[in-house]
């Protein structure tokens, strides 16, 4: 199996091209023909998953109300928002971590949200990336959104969490699949931070900022891909 450094540095290379806008809306209203699709692929097991997902995002959803990205809006702390970022830290957490090989057979796979609940599996950038598509769709700016990679000192791997700016000079909260609990960035000291990106721009660890689309971004394009696709089911 390729060895997580040589994944990262290999990630980082395709990252370093250009990130592109993702507009994904109604992130659990899944079609008959997803479902049928994910029952061949995973099993009995993956429709039910799929509902228990509809449900519990669902129910973040309604617990927000309906004036919730208009709040956000006004919200330059975090701390109105951070409900709803712990629950859907928590849900995703909940999946058990599985590597790209052990789970999918290859070194590296981004997976679609709905390929992660479905096969009950994950690596950090399943992760980092269902929490990011999820407050999207829950109304959260993709401006405060950011998908970084960092260097994990305790655990001596490359590794992917989802960061979130209250506002753009705010120091940021931290949802990371290794710890359950959100916390700010100057209290996670054991990671390093690399690059970061979201759907507009790319940041360099310098602070450097590369604008641009992620069209020509492989794994990136690949995921877009797929959760069009499964949207058109």
């Amino acid at each position: 199996m390729r060895s997580r450094t040589a994944k990262f540095a290999a990630s980082l290379f395709v990252l370093l091209g250009f990130i592109s806008p993702v507009v994904v809306s109604g992130l659990v209203d899944f079609s008959p023909g997803l479902i049928e699709s994910v029952g061949k692929r995973f099993g009995v097991e993956g429709p039910r998953r799929l509902a228990q997902m509809q449900v519990a995002i669902n129910k973040i959803k309604a617990a927000a109300g309906k004036d919730f990205a208009r709040n956000v809006a006004r919200s330059s702390d975090g701390q109105y928002e951070m409900a709803v970022l712990r629950q859907v830290n928590d849900f995703y957490n909940r999946v058990p971590y599985l590597t790209d090989q052990e789970h999918w057979g290859v070194n590296d796979y981004w997976a679609t949200p709905v390929e992660m609940i479905a096969s009950w599996g994950a690596d950090c950038e399943d992760y980092a990336v269902a929490k990011y598509m999820t407050l999207k769709d829950l109304g959260i700016p993709a401006e405060r959104l950011r998908i970084t990679y960092v260097r994990a000192t305790r655990i001596g791997e490359t590794h992917m969490v989802l960061a979130y700016y209250p506002s753009p000079a705010a120091e940021p909260w931290i949802m990371d699949n290794l710890e359950d609990d959100i916390q700010p960035a100057s209290a996670r000291t054991d990671l390093v931070p690399v690059y970061s990106f979201n759907d507009d721009d790319l940041w360099l660890a310098s602070g450097n900022t590369r604008k641009g689309g992620a069209s020509t971004v492989r794994l990136w394009k690949d995921l877009i891909e797929k959760i069009a696709k499964e949207k058109r089911m």
